[in-house]
Parts: structure tokens; sequence; C-alpha cells
């Protein structure tokens, strides 16, 4: 099978495309024969290794422990191990490969099975493969970070992203008022996707503007923690999804502090997939309560390109590989 392959850290551009073994499935593990997959930050720090963190976090120290990668997949069943009891072949699934070796930037890949779960029909394979890391991520920090509410008055900075697309979807599915922050261009996108309110971060600061609200979730770092502090109500929650690894480790040090001493929260989420998080992604997919936004498609062979554009941080909404070669 034809797949993505990097062996050393760096430049997107030392990856290549090569033929190498299709898997084999294990005992409960599912083959998937890929039709989509989408590229997340998660995958272009794969590539380069930071932040080096992410080395000791088990990626390998001096090379890719993984050596395939790619996080988000969506593709039909064709095989299954003998343990397996969710599947069988020919079903359509989608799902998360963070937890299970990466691998989604080839033909086929193994999961286990409770990476994956059913794709609704109306839903293209390409939309599928675009949810599950971004809309998780969203997910995880309004719910069980954020400890979202109906009536609440919501903020969303970076609503034009591969999160922050799906967070205002998500903040609007649970009832609240979502003011969406992007650029000039993004505004009516984020309008059309649920947005109550729009605040164009080129024109104003809504750090300055004296409002304040109940949750703020950030898919960047452009702001200080005491700008943060200062848009939220006095007991407001701020939750980093996204950003540079000076702001993680400041939240880290500074957040549970601020924490302890007044009533508003700070915090950073690490999201963890989940088949039943994954099971009530596939239910908003199925709902229409969330629509995937995807920007640009690239085939297989495009991968290092398609890394690049995310990195440049102007995507709008998702960036997918489809497996049809030039």
């Amino acid at each position: 099978m034809k797949a993505i392959v990097g062996t050393q850290y760096g430049s997107p551009d030392m990856l290549q495309i090569q033929e190498v073994p299709k898997p084999v499935p294990k005992d409960n593990e599912v083959l998937v024969k890929v039709y989509a997959a989408s590229v997340n930050a998660g995958d272009w720090r794969l590539v380069r290794g930071k932040p080096f963190v992410m080395r000791l976090m088990g990626y390998g120290l001096l090379r890719p422990k993984y050596s395939i990668p790619g996080t988000d997949i969506a593709g039909r069943v064709e095989a299954v191990g003998p343990r397996v009891t969710q599947f069988q072949p020919g079903d359509e699934v989608f799902g998360d490969m963070a937890e299970c070796g990466f691998g989604g930037f080839a033909e086929y890949v193994c999961a286990n099975e409770n990476a994956l779960v059913l794709k609704p029909a109306k839903v293209t394979f390409e939309q599928a493969a675009a949810a599950p890391s971004a809309a998780l991520t969203a997910l995880q920090g309004l719910r069980d970070k954020g400890k979202i509410s109906a009536g609440q008055k919501v903020l969303i900075n970076g609503a034009s992203g591969g999160v922050g697309t799906f967070a205002v979807q998500i903040a609007k599915s649970f009832g609240t008022e979502v003011t969406a922050v992007c650029s000039t261009r993004n505004l009516d996108k984020a309008r059309s996707i649920g947005a109550d309110y729009v605040i164009d971060y080129t024109k104003e600061d809504f750090t300055k503007n004296g409002k304040q609200y109940d949750l703020i979730l950030s898919a960047n770092g452009h702001h200080a923690l005491s700008d943060y502090k200062r848009a939220l109500n006095p007991a407001g929650i701020f939750v980093r999804t996204g950003g540079n690894g000076g702001q993680m480790f400041k939240i880290m040090l500074i957040g549970p502090w601020i924490s302890m001493t007044g009533g508003q929260k700070m915090g950073n989420l690490i999201a963890k997939p989940n088949k039943k998080d994954l099971i009530f992604v596939q239910e908003l997919l199925e709902t229409g309560k969330i629509v995937p936004v995807i920007n640009n498609y690239y085939p297989l062979n495009k991968v290092a390109e398609a890394i690049r554009f995310l990195e440049e941080g102007h995507a709008t909404g998702k960036v997918v590989i489809t497996m049809e070669q030039d």
C-alpha cells in the first residue's frame, strides 16, 4: 500500500510517499481502507518533534516512534480481528488514531475497535475525517473543562480554525450565546455556523471592550493571561486548547494560583480520545448540529504541502487528505 513515511524529525518536506506492507489486524483491531484523513496540529508537531516535551511523552526522543503520521480517518472496514464485536467488513467508520499509533496518512490502517464509530450515512467520508480530533477537543474544552451550560455567554477565540469552527457549533448546541473572534475574511463564515456575535480581531480587541464572558475557549495564544482574565466575569472560566507552548506553561504555573485565589478558573486542555465522546460527536454529525468546515482538499502525495498550509495558521476549518493521486 502507499503511505506517507517520515523516519526523522524535521521539515514536512522530509516526508516521502512509499510502498509499505499492508497492516494485518490484531485480535481486537479493525483493518480500514482509508477514504479520507485530515491534518491536525498534532500531525505537524509529530513530524517536527516540537515542542520537545512531546518526545519525552513517548513519541520518540531522537526519531519518530510512529513513522506514518495521520490522526483522523474515515473509511470502510475491510477485515476484523477475531475478538472484534462492534464492526464487520463493509461498515463505514471514522475515528481518531492518536491512541493507536497514528498511521492515517496511508491507504490502509489498523485501529483498535474502540477508536472507531460508524459513520452517519448522510455524512461524507471527507466530512467524517474532518471531525474526530478537532471536535473532541472543542467538546472536552467546553463541556468538561469549561463546564458549559445553557444561557451562558461564551467567547471562542480563534473561531475560524479547525477546533474553533467546531467549538462555535458545539457551544450553540448547548444553548449558549456565542461570540466568535476571527479575521475579517471569516466573519461571514462564523455567522453561518451559528455565532450570535462576531468580533474582527484586526479591528477590535475583545479583551479591552469592557465586555465579560462566562466561558472563553481559546484555540490560539495571542493574548496574555491578564487580558483573558479581564474579559472573564468574576466566576468565569478560561480554557486554552491551542497556541504556543509558552502560554501553555504559563497557564500550568499561574492557572492553579488564579483558580485558588479567586472565583475565576484558568487551565489548559489536552484532549483525550475516547469512545464515549466520539459517539457524542457522531450524534452531533447525525443530527446536523455540527457540520464540518473544510478549507482545502489534498491528495495523499501532497501531505507535506497540506501540513505546511496548516502550519501557516490561516486555514478556515479543516484540511482534508483524500486517497486520490494526481
